[in-house]
Formats: structure tokens, C-alpha cells, sequence
């Protein structure tokens, strides 16, 4: 073909190199990094959301002071092996109903999006619960309850069940692991983010006594509400999500 020849010719004349395809190499660099940079922020939101979600539920701020009533008269060691006590336990149920909670609900029979309904539903009945204080009387009758029949074993019951690994939080986190989709790194910044609000619970645990000196009532009173509210918006996302599967 002279006439491209002759455009070839031209611009090596004028020191300009023609402009050759890209390679396929080059080509496939290209598509792995941008589906590497989409996978690391799928995998950021994922750790917000999981990490904001399983907060608002627990909401380790609130269960100190019901922590320092279900340890009133108890000495500080003994308190520290309780908090550390509590922690474990929830934790291992929290991380066994990410782990086995899609199972269980493929056994029943039960889908996914049908899940998100209902477990939104139960969110935001917690999330009302916390909006107009039910809920922080509720775990303080909890509290009262466990110290009025005398129960040696206050870190399983009621700290770890029902107050931080209850209905709420095992409804979350199995939300969260059907999010996933069967993604081991997901699932495992899951259990990460787990792990972490239990650490969290220890920590507010050990300093129960000045957290509930330095908020006071009423300050542990706006920031449920406002919690509430947040967590009310997050279980409206479930509910909308798992209504968009059916249609």
C-alpha cells in the first residue's frame, strides 16, 4: 500500500514514530490493575459498612454502665476476668454465625433476600428500642435480674447473651456474611471487624467506671438515640436491599 508507506515515510521525516497497537500484554496489565483497585475498595465499603453496622448494634458504649451493674460489689480482678469472660464468649458466637449462618439457612429453606427482610424488620424494632430508651432499661432489668438469682456465670448471661451477642448482632453478622458471597477475604475482614468491637467492649469494660463518670446519664442517653437513628437508616438498606432481590 504506497499511500500509507508514503504517510509512514512522512513522519519519519518530521522525527514522528507511527502509533503502533497496544499490545496484548500491555492490554491485560492494564484490565488487572483496575480490577484489583475495584476490589480493594469493594473490600473498604464492605469494612466500613461491617465495622459501623456491628457497632451500632453491640454499641460497647452503652453496655458499660450495665456492665458496672451486673459487677456491682465485685473487686477488680474479678471484674477483668468477667470482661475478658464475656468477650470470648461473644465472640465465639459471633463468629460462628458468620461462619455457619448461610449454612443453617440453606438447610431451613430460607433465601437470603428473605433474611435481609426480616433481619432488617428486627434491627429496626432494636433501633426503636434504642431511639425511645427501651432498650437501656431492658438491659438494665437484665442486669438486675441476673444479680436477684444470683448467677455465678454473669459473663455468659447477661453479657455475652443477650446484651452483646444477641438477637441484633447474630442477625448482623449473618446480613454481613451473606453479603460477602462467599469471599474468604471479606468473611475474614468480617471476623476481623468482630474481633475488634469485642476488643473495644473489653477496653470500655475495664474503664467501665470513669466512662460512666466522664458521659454521664445524660450524655449516654443523646448518643443511644443518635445510634439509633443510624442504625434505624442501616436496617431500612436491608430491608430495601432484600425487597430489590425479588423483583
Amino acid at each position: 500500500m504506497p499511500y500509507s508507506g508514503g504517510r509512514i515515510k512522512e513522519g519519519r521525516a518530521f522525527g514522528l514514530r507511527p502509533s503502533l497497537p497496544a499490545r496484548p500484554r500491555d492490554v491485560d496489565i492494564g484490565a488487572a490493575s483496575t480490577f484489583a483497585a475495584e476490589a480493594e475498595l469493594a473490600q473498604l465499603d464492605y469494612l466500613v459498612s461491617a465495622f459501623v453496622t456491628l457497632l451500632v448494634v453491640v454499641e460497647p458504649l452503652g453496655l458499660a454502665p450495665v456492665f458496672l451493674a451486673a459487677t456491682e460489689g465485685l473487686d477488680t480482678p474479678t471484674r477483668r476476668v468477667i470482661a475478658f469472660k464475656a468477650c470470648v464468649y461473644a465472640l465465639a458466637i459471633l463468629t460462628g454465625a458468620s461462619l455457619v449462618g448461610q449454612r443453617l439457612l440453606a438447610t431451613l429453606g430460607i433465601s437470603l433476600p428473605a433474611f435481609r427482610i426480616a433481619g432488617g424488620l428486627l434491627l429496626f424494632s432494636i433501633a426503636s428500642e434504642m431511639v425511645f430508651g427501651v432498650r437501656v432499661q431492658r438491659d438494665s432489668r437484665a442486669a438486675e435480674q441476673a444479680l436477684a438469682e444470683h448467677v455465678h456465670h454473669i459473663a455468659a448471661y447477661p453479657l455475652a447473651i443477650p446484651l452483646m451477642a444477641g438477637p441484633g448482632a447474630i442477625t448482623a453478622t449473618v446480613l454481613l456474611a451473606g453479603e460477602a458471597r462467599g469471599d474468604i477475604a471479606k468473611l475474614a475482614l468480617l471476623n476481623g471487624v468482630v474481633a475488634a468491637n469485642m476488643a473495644i467492649c473489653f477496653v470500655l469494660y475495664l474503664v467501665a467506671d470513669r466512662v460512666a463518670r466522664f458521659f454521664g446519664t445524660a450524655a449516654n442517653l443523646v448518643l443511644t438515640r443518635l445510634l439509633g437513628v443510624l442504625l434505624a437508616s442501616l436496617a431500612v438498606q436491608f430491608v430495601v436491599d432484600g425487597a430489590r432481590a425479588f423483583l
